[in-house]
């Protein structure tokens, strides 16, 4: 790959992490406080998912805008490393967090309540979040990033809870199923942790490649 392709598939991703980061913002604000206000396990651990997303964009978007200045080698395969080790541990972080919220909501049989906010957040988020992440996984691949990629991944994983939320609200505003709440949560649980341990795989420095630069 030439340096003038690569350097402006860089600045591709430095663009998408930027429109993600923004997003993120938004979307966890908007998910949290209806979350809380709804008592939906499903919609605040979206919420959470969406802080989450915004710590490993923050980092991404730091990887990134190294390379996109000249960095050295080493300092971009340091920045990819430790890119990598953030987003692995805030996707295990996510996981335990649905676990121990999914328990207590069992434990106390609590439902959520209708959250039509909620509702059109899912709706937009399902939309947008699937472009997002497609779009990560594409340039970190053609960038040679995993941490993108992976990064990718956790989008994919917003994508997948905001059409569980919005499933989840709708059955439980028509038949009232207390435990969907907790069930639609702990559905996610092995996939998010897989793409966390595959990502803290990838931040060792013995098996790490380096990107093609």
């Amino acid at each position: 790959m030439s340096g003038r392709i690569r350097g402006g598939d860089v600045r591709r991703g430095v663009a998408i992490e930027q429109v993600s980061i923004a997003w993120m913002v938004v979307e966890g604000t908007v998910a949290i406080g209806a979350g809380l206000a709804a008592r939906s396990l499903a919609l605040t651990a979206f919420g959470a998912d969406s802080v989450i997303e915004l710590v490993a964009g923050v980092v991404l978007l730091w990887r990134l805008a190294l390379e996109a200045r000249g960095s050295s080698v080493e300092q971009v395969e340091r920045a990819e490393r430790r890119a990598s080790g953030v987003v692995g541990m805030t996707l295990l972080a996510l996981a335990l967090y649905i676990v121990a919220t999914a328990a207590y909501d069992g434990w106390t049989h609590t439902g959520a309540r209708p959250s039509f906010v909620g509702l059109s957040l899912g709706v937009v988020s399902g939309v947008v979040m699937p472009w997002l992440a497609l779009a990560k996984k594409r340039i970190g691949k053609q960038v040679g990033s995993a941490a993108l990629s992976a990064d990718g991944s956790c989008s994919m994983v917003c994508a997948y809870m905001a059409w569980m939320v919005v499933g989840g609200l709708v059955v439980q505003m028509v038949w009232g199923w207390w435990w969907l709440n907790a069930v639609a949560g702990l559905a996610l649980v092995y996939f998010v942790a897989s793409e966390g341990f595959e990502s803290l795989r990838v931040a060792r420095p013995t098996e790490n490649a380096s990107p093609a630069l």
